[in-house]
């Protein structure tokens, strides 16, 4: 009898081991994988740091009153320390976008607590990103009250939080050091400082969380992305409570040069940074760029009901997808968002009209607005253009939070499940229409 293709190339292996197991033929005695029984999954706990402060009530006070946290960058904001201030005003004066949504720093209620979080004789291998995702953490996990001690319990609760860039920052001051011919004082923490999963390797050190670790790198999918895979964890058995998010600090001089030189970021509102970021909006020429963090406790249902939990939300239906068009701008059709649309209304087991609200991520950028818009109307049809469905985006407030946006609004629409409250729209002039 002939050997299958697969069994010809397993028998060329020059290792024992996989030869004896090329004799194995599917079916013959090894039965199939277990499968897992549906698991519901709910969202337990909140925590953020945005440019409406840092802490989930003081952001989302400040969302509701119309607030913005979007300011006038200076050169002082490009955390170019290790270069002389004639270098510094230079890089500044030919950056074309200068509005940025900035972190609040402070000691006062409702600020980022620089000597808390990010004191750097105390946290030498901790960058400004990994300090977000742990003040974002220990605010969800105190929120949910899980701060288990058993062995069990850390096992299966697990760490997702990914970001989009790690720290730029350091990278740059580590090629000035090249310059200088000073490498020798580059700092032993250089690689944990700007390795992305970082975020989430800390957050699992300091409360012991043996769990699955995983930090997905996806751009501005990212946040998303993190809570999507850490529902899919819990609903396949691999935890019974995840802490999952995104987190980002790219407000530097190295990223915001990159995203002016993508002509991604808005120029026309240098003078009136509070009015930069409009998605939707006819007038948008393109996003704010922001820093932050969100972080969510997700947690198995009966898992959750068994402890007394404070249930926010269930978590019912995720999508994916890829147009496969280009590295930066979606397909005219819209067809990437309509089929994570799609695909994450399947699985919710929903219908589209079942759909009250949509947080969209419309960024402020002219052609990635009108696409998506058109996505929403293709997927939700008349619910959407007869106004049954309610559509805004939260960028108009805290600009574009890169690997943090997903998961920063996926907070926002829970507490708008919670609350039955939509924020209000900032900035709308002249309403792009579906």
């Amino acid at each position: 009898m002939a050997f299958p293709p697969w069994r010809e190339l397993l028998l060329k292996s020059p290792f024992r081991r996989v030869r004896y197991f090329s004799s194995y033929s599917f079916g013959e005695t090894l039965p199939p994988p277990s499968t897992v029984s549906p698991r519901r999954v709910v969202v337990t706990g909140l925590g953020m740091v945005t440019p409406l402060g840092c802490g989930v009530e003081a952001t989302w006070k400040r969302l509701v009153e119309g607030k913005s946290g979007i300011r006038a960058l200076s050169y002082e904001d490009l955390k170019m320390d290790a270069f002389d201030r004639d270098t510094q005003l230079y890089t500044f004066e030919q950056l074309t976008s200068k509005v940025a949504a900035t972190v609040p720093s402070g000691t006062a209620p409702g600020e980022f607590n620089e000597e808390l979080w990010h004191n750097p004789k105390e946290h030498r291998a901790i960058a400004r990103f990994i300090a977000y995702a742990l003040c974002a953490a220990d605010e969800a996990l105190k929120d949910a009250n899980w701060l288990p001690n058993e062995p069990e319990q850390r096992e299966m609760t697990g760490v997702s939080i990914g970001g989009g860039t790690g720290s730029i920052s350091d990278i740059l001051d580590a090629a000035q050091m090249i310059y200088e011919k000073r490498l020798r004082r580059l700092s032993p923490f250089f690689i944990p400082r700007i390795l992305i999963n970082m975020a989430s390797g800390h957050v699992s050190m300091k409360y012991g969380f043996q769990g699955p670790n995983h930090a997905a790198v996806t751009a501005c999918a990212t946040g998303a992305h993190s809570i999507g895979d850490a529902a899919r964890m819990i609903q396949f058995g691999d935890a019974d409570v995840m802490v999952a998010g995104g987190t980002e600090s790219s407000i530097d001089a190295l990223s915001i040069a990159g995203f002016c030189r993508s002509r991604a970021l808005t120029t026309k509102y240098n003078s009136c940074p509070q009015e930069a970021s409009r998605p939707f909006d006819v007038d948008r020429d393109g996003f704010v760029i922001g820093e932050g963090s969100g972080v969510l406790v997700l947690e198995e249902l009966e898992h959750a009901k068994k402890r007394g939990a404070k249930i926010y939300a269930e978590f019912r239906g995720y999508g994916m997808s890829g147009d496969a068009y280009h590295i930066t701008q979606p397909h005219i059709d819209g067809k990437g968002a309509v089929l994570a649309m799609t695909r994450a209304l399947k699985q919710s087991n929903l219908h589209p009209c079942q759909v009250d609200y949509v947080n969209a991520h419309a960024t402020s950028t002219p052609l990635g607005d009108a696409i998506e818009a058109k996505g929403i109307k293709t997927v939700f049809s008349e619910h959407a253009t007869l106004g049954n469905l309610a559509i805004s985006s939260t960028k108009g407030a805290i600009g574009h939070l890169l690997g943090a946006a997903g998961a920063v609004e996926a907070i926002f629409a829970v507490l708008s499940i919670e609350k039955n409250l939509m924020h209000r729209k900032l900035y709308f002039h002249r309403e792009l229409h579906l």
